[in-house]
């Protein structure tokens, strides 16, 4: 079984580098661009269970990708709540606090490294029962704390697991061992 993790398309809000999470800022016309461009590439795949974030931006890529039919909300796969951070950038947040980094620092009034985390796993259990491939539409940090709970790593391990919108990444089995056979791949348009 494969697991595809699809992070949403382009938003306003990621092209300016805000940390978005309850806020529900809808795509771009390029980040629904790329979304159809992601339904090409996923076209004949079955899948035997597709989940999105109940986040609009999520929900519009699943549906331009083509899989919005069969797909099903899981409030697991929200972003990680950012609390007083919601809309700012890392600069911004900078200002006050030199050096933050979310991977380290956390934010004030949101979540933990270990409640994405623990969301995460829960996600990651309910795509090893179902019977074939998975398809989870989300967002760029819960997506990176799944890709390092797969691999049995501490949530804080997807710092090093960058993504780009409009991105497919794979996980899946190598014998017994979990493994991600391809991360981050954004296909850009030509020219």
């Amino acid at each position: 079984m494969t697991v595809i993790l699809v992070r949403h398309g382009e938003t306003e809000w990621s092209l300016s580098g805000q940390h978005t999470s309850r806020t529900d800022v809808p795509l771009t016309n390029a980040g629904r661009e790329a979304a159809r461009r992601l339904g090409a590439r996923l076209a004949g795949r079955e899948f035997a269970l597709v989940l999105t974030s109940p986040r609009s931006r999520a929900r519009d890529t699943c549906a331009e990708a083509g899989l919005g039919d069969v797909a099903r909300v899981d409030d697991d796969l929200v972003e990680w709540d950012y609390g007083s951070y919601e809309g700012l950038t890392t600069p911004e947040i900078r200002v006050d606090h030199p050096g933050w980094l979310l991977w380290e620092d956390g934010v004030p009034g949101g979540e933990t490294a270990r409640q994405v985390a623990a969301r995460a796993d829960r996600v990651i259990e309910r795509a090893i029962a179902a019977d074939g491939d998975v398809a989870l539409f989300a967002h760029g940090h819960v997506l990176r704390v799944l890709g390092a709970r797969w691999l049995g790593l501490p949530p804080e391990r997807g710092g090093s697991l960058a993504l780009e919108t409009a991105s497919l990444s794979e996980l899946g089995f190598e014998h017994e061992n979990r493994v991600i056979w391809r991360w981050n791949d954004a296909e850009r348009p030509s020219g």
